[in-house]
């Protein structure tokens, strides 16, 4: 017999490497940010602000997804959404408009400086929510 994807088994198997890799992006880019905001702000206020958003939504996403239950799971998609979002829509302006972007951002040319990693991340972040999305009577805490 094979279990039901709930919300309950998003933090096992590819869920849990999918969290791993959440996480990383909100140290990394918490860390980008607090330094970028910290030494440098006056160079580039509006990308080092969206690298602080970009940290905002990736620890939201990061807790989110590591946590049971309906709630997060909706949680985690909003923040996934957002960040699709973000990434395509920074990265559509930091290539329309370069000179508008002087300092890359997480998201800047869709993640380019990441390896393109926060243009996937969310895709792979879907997939996976609609893999384990809630079910009527699958038990979901």
């Amino acid at each position: 017999m094979t279990q039901q994807a709930s919300p309950s088994t998003r933090s096992v198997g590819l869920g849990r490497i999918i969290v791993a890799v959440y996480a990383v992006f909100a140290l990394s880019s918490t860390a980008r940010a607090g330094y970028q905001i910290a030494t440098k702000f006056g160079e580039a206020p509006v990308a080092y602000l969206l690298s602080a958003l970009a940290a905002v939504v990736y620890i939201v996403a990061t807790v989110a997804m590591a946590r049971r239950g309906v709630a997060s799971w909706y949680v985690t998609l909003s923040a996934v959404l957002v960040e699709l979002v973000g990434v395509l829509a920074v990265g559509a302006a930091s290539a329309l408009a370069p000179s508008a972007f002087p300092h890359d951002t997480v998201w800047s040319g869709f993640g380019r400086g990441y390896g393109y990693v926060p243009l996937v991340l969310p895709l792979i972040g879907l997939f996976w929510l609609w893999a384990n999305r809630p079910r009527r009577g699958a038990g979901a805490r």
